[in-house]
């Protein structure tokens, strides 16, 4: 009958092999080990516990297959260190700026597939208004913190594309990978997330075969081969390319500061179905206020310099505390403040909108 042994990797993670091809002709006593087997890596330890129960022979002397058991079971080991280890998930997640119009989308997924067809393979989304790496570089950091370490992102908004920005792996602190441009895409999963390493993609070895003369769709050539690559455990971080220093390109935008009674933050994106405005104000900054659920809100909204915005508006949990086509704040599914109006699109009304050269200044109309 066909048994397994259990071994336990990481104190966490457990691996079944078979061993009946090696015990099979001796199913009827036990053989114990009793020294424990521990194997180390940089990557993994491997540790076997001390007693360690197989189906034994009858015949050859207990010495002679105990030295067999443990040599089968560290060749095993030894398998599992050379596998990568990085990016186990088998899961990328998508985000472009080429909306579904055309066949750029399923390009990239079939190179995908096309390098293991386990991969599963999701959207963040394609909808990232042309040419806009700051609203990439928000939804990467609004939907990361949500999938598990070890997925692989691909975010392709790239204008710059051909040129002498550089194409990267970030992997941060949380154990995700990012596959991009090095164009202010991370920015806020930098920040947010923290960075472990970045490595230069090594096109000589991360890049689809036969495409050396596309310069213009690096997205399909370098990014999802890459990701795919690393996913799937075909190559190791490592084995991405060349270390670079731990810092990335950055846009500049308004951090969320309280000073003198008054709090400064940025617009990074627009609750775009129904124009509701999202700060980048979370709740701990937001509570250095002190406000209660009903206080007043003064708000103020520059674009650049310029004052596009100002006016007074409770701080409510939900729409619904307010009249129809009434302004309210809120704490949005973020847990950060935000501007509505009830039932009515606050962009729109007020020609506010998002990005990094957006900031909003609030303050208690109560003081």
């Amino acid at each position: 009958m066909k048994k397994a042994l259990l071994i336990k990797i990481r104190e966490r993670e457990s691996v079944a092999i078979s061993y009946f091809n090696f015990l099979a002709p001796f199913p009827h006593h036990l053989l114990v080990l009793h020294r424990p087997i521990i194997l180390r890596s940089p990557v993994r330890l491997l540790r076997f516990p001390a007693t360690v129960r197989l189906a034994a022979i009858q015949s050859p002397p207990a010495r002679l297959l105990r030295f067999a058991a443990a040599l089968c079971l560290s060749m095993f080991a030894l398998l599992c260190l050379h596998l990568p280890t990085f990016a186990q998930k088998n899961v990328i997640v998508y985000q472009t700026d080429f909306g579904l119009k055309d066949g750029a989308v399923a390009e990239m997924k079939g190179v995908a597939i096309g390098v293991s067809p386990s991969l599963q393979i999701f959207d963040l989304t394609h909808e990232i208004p042309a040419y806009n790496i700051w609203e990439a570089a928000y939804r990467l950091q609004q939907t990361a913190p949500y999938w598990p370490a070890g997925t692989v992102f691909v975010s392709v908004v790239d204008p710059g594309v051909g040129s002498s920005r550089k194409s990267v792996v970030l992997k941060t602190k949380s154990g995700h990978f990012f596959v991009t441009p090095d164009n202010g895409t991370l920015t806020l999963v930098a920040k947010q997330l923290g960075i472990a390493a970045i490595r230069e993609i090594d096109e000589s070895r991360n890049r689809r075969q036969h495409s050396s003369e596309s310069y213009t769709f690096h997205g399909r050539d370098v990014y999802s081969y890459t990701a795919a690559r690393l996913a799937s455990g075909t190559i190791t971080f490592d084995q991405v390319g060349p270390k670079l220093p731990d810092t990335v390109v950055r846009i500049p935008f308004q951090e969320p500061v309280y000073s003198n009674h008054v709090i400064s933050g940025n617009i990074p994106v627009l609750d775009i179905q129904y124009g509701n405005v999202w700060t980048n104000i979370d709740g701990a900054t937001f509570d250095q206020l002190k406000l209660h659920i009903g206080d007043t809100l003064h708000v103020k909204i520059f674009h650049s310099d310029t004052l596009i915005y100002t006016g007074d508006m409770p701080y409510v949990t939900t729409f619904s505390a307010v009249r129809e086509g009434a302004p309210l704040a809120y704490l949005n599914s973020l847990l950060n403040v935000s501007f509505a109006l009830n039932m009515e699109n606050f962009s729109l009304s007020y020609h506010i909108y998002s990005g990094p050269d957006w900031k909003v200044e609030i303050s208690s109309k109560n003081e």
